[in-house]
C-alpha cells in the first residue's frame, strides 16, 4: 500500500467538489474487499477528468459522487492533482481494480455479477475470467439496452441482479449513465457493492485495446483512447480536458494561497 493509506483510515482531498480517496491499486482492492466481507452495500465510483468535469455542470453527477461509498481517482492528471494538494495517491483504474478484485476475492469465494455491453462483450468477458481467475465466480450477467429504459424494465433488470446473490456487481454502462444508476438502484442491491468501472469490460474481453504501459505510465491513456475513438471521443477530450486543467489551474491557486 502506498504511505498513509490503510484500509481502516484511507486519506482523502476535496478536487472540484468531489471527495476522493487517496489509494492506489493494492490498497483500493482491500476496501473494495473489505466493504463486500461487510454487507453494507454501496456503490463506488472512479472518477476521471471527464467525469469530475462533467459533475461541475451536472447537479444529478455530482450528487451520484458525492452520494458513493466511495470514488477512486481514476485518471493520471485526477492522481496528480490530488498530490499536489497534499494526497500520496497513484491512479486507480477501473479495469486494474476489477481485475485485482476477482483475483484477491477467490480465498472467499466471492460472486460477481455482470452488468454493461453488449451480449458479445459479455461472453467474451466471462470466459476470459474463468481462464484467468477460474469457473464460477461470475453468477450472472446482463446486457441492457442501449438509451431509454423505463421504470418497468429497471425493476425487472435489479430482480434479476438481486436473485443472482452477488457480492459485487460490475457496472458497465458508461459515464454517466452509470454514476447516475447505481445511485438509484444500489440501495436495492445491497448488501452486494456496486463499482462503476465505464470501459473495463471491453478492455478485460480485448474487444478493445488499452494503451501500453508506458503510455499509461506517462499520463497518455487518454491519448490512445482518443486516437483509438477520434470520432466519439475526440470533441470529448478536448472539451472536458481544456475545462479541467482551467478549474485545476484555479484550485492549484487557491491552494497555494491557503498554505
Amino acid at each position: 500500500m502506498s504511505a498513509g493509506v490503510t484500509a481502516a483510515s484511507p486519506r482523502t482531498s476535496e478536487l472540484f467538489g468531489v471527495r476522493l480517496v487517496a489509494s492506489d491499486v493494492a490498497a483500493a482492492t482491500g476496501l473494495v474487499l473489505g466493504r463486500a466481507r461487510s454487507g453494507e452495500g454501496g456503490y463506488c465510483c472512479f472518477a476521471n477528468v471527464h467525469v469530475l468535469t462533467m459533475s461541475r455542470r451536472s447537479g444529478p453527477v455530482r450528487a451520484a459522487l458525492g452520494d458513493a461509498w466511495t470514488v477512486f481517482p481514476d485518471g493520471f492528471p485526477v492522481a496528480w492533482m490530488m498530490r499536489r494538494l497534499g494526497s500520496a495517491t497513484s491512479r486507480v483504474a477501473g479495469p486494474d481494480v476489477m481485475a485485482s478484485v476477482i483475483a484477491a476475492g477467490r480465498r472467499d469465494g466471492l460472486r460477481h455479477f455482470l452488468l454493461g455491453s453488449t451480449p458479445d462483450v459479455l461472453a467474451k468477458l466471462q470466459l476470459v475470467l474463468a481462464t484467468r481467475f477460474g469457473e464460477g465466480l461470475v453468477c450472472g450477467a446482463v446486457s441492457p439496452p442501449f438509451g431509454e429504459v423505463d421504470h418497468t424494465e429497471e425493476e425487472a433488470l435489479v430482480a434479476a441482479v438481486r436473485r443472482a446473490d452477488a457480492d459485487l456487481v460490475w457496472c458497465g454502462l458508461g459515464a454517466p449513465r452509470q454514476e447516475l444508476w447505481m445511485r438509484r438502484w444500489a440501495p436495492a442491491l445491497a448488501p452486494a457493492v456496486v463499482l462503476g468501472v465505464g470501459a473495463a469490460f471491453d478492455f478485460l474481453a480485448g474487444t478493445k485495446r488499452r494503451a501500453p504501459r508506458w503510455m499509461q505510465d506517462a499520463g497518455l491513456e487518454w491519448a490512445h483512447r482518443m486516437l483509438s475513438e477520434p470520432r466519439r471521443l475526440g470533441p470529448r477530450y478536448l472539451r472536458t480536458n481544456t475545462q479541467f486543467v482551467a478549474r485545476a489551474t484555479v484550485e492549484l491557486a487557491a491552494h497555494r494561497r491557503g498554505r
